[in-house]
């Protein structure tokens, strides 16, 4: 008896030992979000693209979220610490004047209300894009965020518009610290007027075209999806639910709508607007009894007044700036100019932003893409929309303010006028947008929306100018020529259209410099150095190529000419263009290729470079300021800058001492769609790769397709990944 006792005792000892130990308790959150995740559904397709499925819109939120910071949890936080002010916090104090630009209009407390109003779908959604990534946080210990440990719902509206450069961005930081901190010097830093920059940046946007069934060989409408970014500025990702969304594209890092994209039945592809709707007045101030008025008619209105605290980091810890800010009914002062004040006035709608942004991505025809337009939130943007319907459309930007036509609303107008005053928005049917033209095609290229359809557009004449200020361009003389008059459209002939080599800015230029030359008398020093490169220019068809040696001295030259012309461009107030075609001497022509060929001699050993040995795509790194090098592998890459007119984009230059250029932004996300009755079709592209992992096959394996032009098959039926699909999880697994 005591001996089984005995034995009972030790076999209960043993177990008691090998148990094991208690799971820890699961707090009520983490269960909800375990819940949702397993209602959510991720496949990675073998490009390692997420396709999310949920029962609901807010579920596929909270999977593509998670996704996302799967994918780059990096760019998700960066983008919220910048759209919400908080750079400073993470870099110092050089972002001090960067974070207060931005709580000049995002305010917390201000987005705490709005969240507030949202109807339930919008609260739904933007509770799923917070728990996604609180969830993701949860679930990897490893990952220390920079300076947003919690993610709230009301965050997501201080970033509710996926362009590339907000309309914040457009108030200057050496101004704006010229004024609130009292430091005069700094305007020396004012950014110069990009037209006229020595080294000019690359020209910024995108292009898209839309394509009537009627001149296509399936008798299906194409979308030609073409923004023009920094690369790895945005996630490429299909988000899916029970409830009708069904949406492939591109999307900012950190938002959670397809920005540039498509769902079955409709397709929308936003460029950079030239539209004038960001505005400055001058207010007359009156000090007295210690508080700020300015005059308005015959009032004097007191301005509002709010403190603006700046966290930033130091070597030593956190330290705070603190500024005492103003606003009058049109904007916040964020200037002086001749002894007044400037106030600023754009779109501040944050609420209503979010909920165009989201809205279109599940339209399914004309109507309902111009309902959703209603809400006039998309400011800095025209749209080029295709559908299954068979409808194309050019549509410009929605929020274009009413003003008095006479004013010259590129300048600071005066804010003591009350008839100076907005008064409204403009009517979508107000503006210069296109609808199913007999020529059966649309296009825009950030140029002007007065050939967005040929000599079907809309006439200059019947728009005030601050319907535009950009333009025509190259890229616009060349989407004209790809497609006028074609009539056998298909995706593949939509893409070769896209990455057509022509370069229409040089079939101006290049005959004024042959004509430079032949008219050089024979006494001219460059007459005998220049015959070979231009015997090479005479012979060039002025398309470019990889092999191309009369390539590389175009670029050279012609960005040595620009340089030497921006001076005199501004002065007269013309543009750069303008004074190269018309007022560059023909010795300034000869001395930029002069210059040209001894830049590429002493970079390469000899000017007759092919250009492909020179323009290169490279990505060895996650960084976003990325390390580019000579000495680490890189990609040629054929085609070339915007500014010369090539549709297909890529801005490169040189970085830290290189000989060679490398592209940092232009083409990103590419996509040709085609819609149809029966369903949609589309091919793709994403710079690099998908992933921000260097060890992950996804990091760079779509470079040579990129490079090339050679876009890959979009799986966005079930039926498509089969095959195709490397992964299939809940999140957190």
């Amino acid at each position: 008896m005591k001996r089984s006792i005995v034995l009972i005792a030790l076999v209960a000892l043993v177990s008691c030992k090998g148990a094991p130990p208690p799971a820890p308790a699961v707090s009520p959150q983490m269960a909800a979000w375990q819940a949702r995740a397993a209602s959510v559904t991720i496949v990675r397709d073998d490009w390692g693209i997420p396709h999310i499925t949920g029962k609901t819109d807010a579920d596929a939120v909270f999977g593509l979220m998670y996704a996302q910071a799967e994918d780059d949890f990096n760019r998700v936080e960066t983008n919220f610490i910048n759209a919400m002010g908080r750079l400073a916090e993470a870099e110092g104090e050089k972002e001090i004047y960067r974070d207060l630009r931005m709580k000049l209009f995002i305010d917390p407390v201000e987005l705490k209300a709005e969240y507030e109003k949202a109807p339930d779908w919008l609260k739904a959604l933007m509770t799923g894009w917070a728990d996604g990534l609180n969830y993701y946080l949860a679930t990897h210990p490893d990952v220390k965020p920079r300076v947003i440990t919690t993610f709230e719902p009301w965050m997501a509206l201080s970033f509710s518009e996926g362009s590339i450069g907000g309309d914040i961005e457009s108030v200057s930081l050496a101004r704006l610290e010229a004024f609130y901190g009292r430091n005069p010097a700094a305007l020396a830093r004012v950014e110069p007027d990009p037209r006229y920059m020595a080294v000019p940046p690359e020209p910024t946007g995108s292009n898209g075209f839309a394509v009537a069934p009627a001149n296509t060989t399936a008798g299906k409408a194409l979308l030609w999806i073409n923004p023009h970014t920094s690369f790895s500025f945005r996630e490429e990702a299909q988000m899916t639910s029970s409830e009708g969304l069904n949406a492939y594209g591109a999307l900012t890092w950190g938002q959670f709508f397809i920005y540039q994209g498509f769902n079955e039945k409709a397709g929308w592809m936003h460029t950079s607007s030239g539209v004038d709707n960001i505005d400055e007045f001058l207010e007359t101030i009156v000090q007295k009894d210690g508080k700020v008025f300015y005059k308005y008619g015959a009032e004097e209105r007191e301005a509002t007044v709010k403190k603006i605290a700046i966290p930033y980091k130091t070597a030593t810890g956190m330290a705070t700036k603190e500024f005492t800010t103003w606003r009058t009914h049109h904007g916040p002062i964020v200037r002086e100019q001749d002894g007044k004040w400037v106030a600023v006035s754009l779109m501040e709608q944050p609420l209503k932003a979010l909920q165009q942004s989201y809205g279109r991505t599940k339209t399914k025809n004309i109507a309902e893409y111009k309902q959703v337009m209603e809400l006039h939130t998309n400011s800095s943007n025209d749209t080029l929309y295709a559908d299954a319907d068979g409808n194309i459309a050019y549509f410009h930007s929605n929020f274009v303010p009413k003003r008095n036509p006479k004013l010259n609303w590129e300048a600071p107008v005066d804010g003591s006028v009350p008839a100076n005053d907005w008064q409204g928005v403009h009517a979508v049917d107000d503006s210069p947008s296109v609808e199913n033209p007999p020529n059966g095609w649309v296009y825009n290229t950030n140029d002007w929306p007065f050939m967005a359809a040929g000599k079907y557009s809309k006439k200059q004449s019947d728009f005030p100018a601050y319907f535009d200020t950009a333009g025509e361009n190259p890229r616009g003389a060349h989407a004209i020529r790809v497609l006028d008059g074609k009539k056998d459209f298909s995706i593949d002939a939509l893409i070769a259209a896209g990455f057509d080599t022509a370069q229409p800015e040089f079939d101006v230029q290049i005959p004024l410099l042959l004509k430079a030359w032949d008219q050089a008398p024979a006494s001219n020093p460059l007459k005998a150095k220049l015959a070979e490169p231009i015997a090479a220019l005479k012979a060039w068809d002025r398309r470019w190529a990889v092999d191309s040696v009369p390539q590389s001295l175009a670029i050279f030259w012609g960005e040595e000419l620009w340089s030497k012309s921006t001076d005199a461009a501004r002065k007269a107030g013309i543009s750069v263009y303008q004074q190269m075609r018309a007022k560059a001497t023909p010795q300034q022509r000869l001395e930029a290729l002069a210059a040209a060929v001894d830049k590429l001699t002493a970079d390469f050993g000899t000017w007759q470079t092919p250009w492909g040995e020179i323009n290169r795509f490279q990505r060895i790194s996650p960084e976003i300021v990325h390390p580019y090098t000579d000495d680490k592998p890189s990609t040629p890459v054929g085609f070339a800058s915007a500014r010369w007119g090539s549709l297909a984009s890529f801005g490169a230059r040189s970085y830290n001492g290189s000989k060679r250029i490398y592209g940092s932004s232009g083409n990103s996300f590419v996509a040709a769609v085609e819609f149809g009755k029966d369903g949609v079709r589309a091919r793709a592209i994403t710079a690099g790769g998908l992933s921000s992992d260097v060890t992950s096959k996804h990091f760079n394996d779509q470079a040579e397709r990129y490079a090339t032009g050679n876009l890959r098959e979009v799986y966005f039926y079930p039926k498509q990944l089969e095959g195709h699909t490397e992964r299939t999880y809940n999140p957190g697994k």
